[in-house]
Order: C-alpha cells, then structure tokens, then sequence
C-alpha cells in the first residue's frame, strides 16, 4: 500500500529557524498525525537546503566551513522540531550523499536527452534569492521579496528546456485543478506560465559550494535545481537511478522506504508562497523530463507577520516559537497558529490575539467543559464504558465525515471550527439540561445527560489530538473509563505579559 507522503520545503540553513519555519513544519505535523489516526500509513519529510553562495557568505561570516555551518544550523532545526514535537519519519539534508548523487544522476539524464543544454547568460540576479529576475518580476531591478538591487551576472551555465514544457504544464493544471492550492493562488501561477517560460540556467561557475557537475565539474548544480530534487531523493529514486544500488537501498531503508513506488507520487508539497513558482512550475516540468510522475497536491500557504510588521532580525520582532512555548505552553501554540487565522492566507501573531483565542477557546469552551463534566460525573460513580446513543454523538458522527473533507483539504482552520462547534453545543447542553437541578428529581436523567458529554468530549479529544498531541493525551486519560479523579484545570487563564 502506498503511504501517504507529505513534505515541507526544506529549509535555508542561511539563517536559524523562527515562527514562519515552524508553521509549516507543524502544519504537516497536524495533518500526518491526522492520516495516522484515521489508520493510514505515513511518509512524513522534513529537511535542510544547504548548498549555495549564502551559505558560503553566512560560514564565512561565522569563521567556520560551509559544512560546518550546515552542521550547526541543520542541527538547530533539529533541536526545534523536537521541542515543538514534530514526529518526522525522515529529515533530507542536501549535503546527504544519497541526494547528491542522485542530483548528479539526474542532471545527466536530462543532459543525454537534451533537455538541459550548454549555453552563456547574462541577466540580473538577487543574491539573497538565489534566482534570476527580469524587471516584470523586479521592478526597477528591485527585488521584491528583500528589497534589494539586483546584481548583473554574466557566465557559461547550462540551461533546462523550461519552455518546452509550458503547453504540457498548462494541461496537467486544467486536468488536475487540485494540484495548484489553494486555488486563489494557484490562478497566479497559471497566469504566469501562460505569459511564457523561458529556459531555466541550472548551473553556476561562480559557486563552489554546491554540488558538481559530473561532465563537467567547473559547473556547480543550481541551488534551486538541487533543491527540489530532495522530494525524490528522500523517496528512493537513486536505488533506480544510480550506480551504487546496495549504498542506495540501504539509506532506503534507513529511511522507512522499501522502495519508491512505496511514497512517490507526493500527496502534498506543502510551502510558503515565496516558493510557489519553483514548486509549481519549475518542479512538475523536470519531473515531466524524467518521466516520473508529478505530485498530487502543491500547498502555499501565507506569511506571519508580528504585531502587523514583517519580522525582520533589524525591528527585533522574529518571534522564538521554543519562548512561547516554554512561557505559554507548545500545545496552546500550535492551536493559536492554526485557529486564528485561515490556513493559506496571510496571519499576525501577536501576544493580545495570542492571549485572547487561549482564554476564550482553550481555558473557556473546552477546559471548562472537561471540568464541568468530570465533576458532575464524580458525584455519579464511574464513567461510562458502554456506547450510548444521544443527539451529541450524532452531530460528531456527522462532524467526523465534515472534518476529514476540510483535513483532506488542508482547511486545518475550518477542521478546528467543526470541532469547536461541538464543543459549544456541548456547553449550551450542559446550560439547557442542568444536570446538577435535574438528578434531584431524576438521578437516572442526569445520569444519561453526563453520559452524553463524556462520549461526546471522547470524540472531540481524537479530533484534538493532531493539534495538540500532550493535550489529547491527557484528556484521553482523565476521560478513560472507570473512577472519576479530581485535577487541575486543563487550561488555567492567561493574563497578558508584556
């Protein structure tokens, strides 16, 4: 059975990771962990982009190696992802032997059927990018995303055939309309191609921190060419493709792979939308190239900014996602992240709005909830084991079928919006029934109205768990069947620190 495989950008090793770097990360965390509850096997990657000149500039800088950074940052990332409990089955680093060769392997296939070719360019480039623009895309030569001038560069390169694949590109969108996600975006990138593709250089002289050309080693591999192949170099194509099979299909298995087929093609390419373009344009015509088949699903989802600025190391603002989770707790985190704002658009994180969504959501509707019912159900003997039919768990039965279209969606937003609906039905129940008046006259009454609540928070603790995986786990286990304990709140209010 194929797993479901769903991937991260990996990411710039430049700089140390932050809230942008997090959110998505946890995003494939939430629905990995999602598919996995729903019985499904997983393939879930995360990983390190590690070649190019401002990794060079940023090692230089530190008095170190450029591997040696690597090293550190990579490491970083690492550190990040466990703290924030993010259960990845495989973490791709482009310094890996298993990626690079099979880099190597694939520039020179494409070089044998002619679909990359020896050429001269001259164009202007953004150094922090690492791309060519033209001045439709960088007005004035400015580059949009850093603000900065673009740098003329002139230099032997090879290029891929690019605009070959523009007819082909535009087919495969109008016959796969989920592929481009969500879709308000994905109408930029078709807009995009259909104003034409020009030839892609893949190749630099000027770098020699990357990965060389195996005909021709004065070029280095381009860091964006490198990049991408990371998706199929961490599923397995290299036990196909590559000379050292037995190398290859032991890093295979190290990995989970049994073999390629087994992940490949990718369900979700889930990104940031600075990224779109190299993941829905550039990505599916080399794959095109090869002939392997193209992903299922390319997500970009929006930016963060803090208190309504950009963050940016020179205001100060880069929110430490391992600070807030210390202060505050991680599971309130990654609930804030993925409640507060429509997962695909752009959000602001700010401790007021952070403060807020926990206190009314978390502390309020669903703490409260548990506490309310658990202290009922104390006066009552044991909680229920049996199942129990009621108006609840009907709604559940129906919400379970709306929350596995919005997390097959990725509409992560609109999955806790279903869940939380339950919660404040669940409440209002409560309010409406008065159990605690009712078992004066009709003990039996009240009885079944906290066996309706119990099995009701069972469901909404599965719904929960992905989200918030500790939290879950401790509801699961004040909700289990027999003796009713006493604790603490689950969630205590916050006040806002400044």
């Amino acid at each position: 059975m194929k797993k479901f495989y769903i991937t991260t950008p990996i990411y710039y090793v430049n700089s140390y990771p932050h809230i942008g770097h997090s959110y998505t990360t946890l995003a494939c965390d939430i629905v990995s962990r999602y598919k996995k509850s729903r019985g499904a096997p997983v393939h879930f990657l995360t990983g390190t982009d590690e070649h190019g000149i401002n990794i060079e500039k940023a090692a230089q800088n530190a008095g170190v190696s450029p591997k040696e950074w690597a090293d550190k940052v990579a490491a970083a990332y690492k550190e990040l992802w466990k703290i924030l409990n993010i259960e990845y089955d495989d973490f791709i680093r482009t310094t890996d032997r298993r990626h690079e060769e099979t880099v190597q392997a694939i520039f020179e296939i494409l070089l044998a059927k002619g679909d990359i070719y020896l050429g001269n360019y001259s164009g202007m480039y953004c150094n922090s990018c690492e791309t060519y623009m033209d001045e439709t895309e960088a007005p004035g030569f400015i580059c949009p995303i850093h603000k900065k001038p673009l740098t003329e560069v002139k230099e032997e390169t090879y290029f891929f055939k690019l605009s070959k694949y523009q007819d082909a590109l535009l087919k495969f969108y109008e016959n796969n309309p989920d592929f481009l996600s969500p879709s308000f975006r994905g109408r930029e990138i078709v807009n995009f191609v259909k104003s034409g593709l020009k030839d892609l250089s893949v190749t630099r002289t000027k770098v020699a921190w990357g990965i060389p050309v195996l005909s021709n080693p004065a070029h280095t591999v381009y860091v964006w060419f490198d990049a991408l192949i990371n998706y199929v170099s961490a599923a397995g194509l290299g036990a196909k493709i590559c000379k050292d099979k037995a190398f290859f299909e032991t890093e295979n298995k190290k990995a989970g792979v049994k073999n390629f087929e087994d992940v490949w093609p990718a369900d979700v390419h889930l990104i940031g939308k600075e990224i779109y373009r190299f993941h829905a344009v550039i990505w599916p015509a080399m794959l095109m190239a090869l002939g392997v088949p193209l992903p299922k699903k390319v997500f970009a989802h929006g930016w963060w900014t803090v208190e309504g600025e950009k963050m940016s190391k020179t205001l100060g603002n880069i929110v430490d996602p391992k600070k807030v989770a210390d202060e505050y707790g991680l599971d309130p985190l990654r609930f804030f992240l993925f409640r507060e704002v429509p997962f695909g658009a752009d959000g602001d994180f700010s401790m007021d709005a952070f403060v807020r969504r926990y206190n009314a959501d978390l502390a309020n509707d669903l703490g409260n909830l548990l506490s309310r019912t658990l202290n009922m159900a104390a006066k009552y003997g044991d909680l229920p084991s049996a199942p129990h039919k009621c108006a609840l768990l009907e709604k559940a039965d129906a919400l379970d079928k709306e929350i596995e279209k919005h997390m097959d969606a990725l509409a992560l937003d609109k999955a806790l919006e279903s869940i939380w609906s339950l919660i404040g039905d669940m409440n209002r129940y409560i309010d409406e029934k008065k159990p605690w008046a009712l078992a004066k006259t009709d003990e039996a009454a009240a009885k079944s109205v906290i066996t309706d609540l119990i099995y009701a928070l069972r469901r909404v603790t599965d719904w929960v768990t992905p989200f918030m995986p500790s939290t879950g786990a401790e509801m699961k286990k004040r909700l289990s069947p027999g003796p009713v304990q006493k604790y603490a709140p689950l969630f205590p209010r916050l006040e806002v620190k400044k």
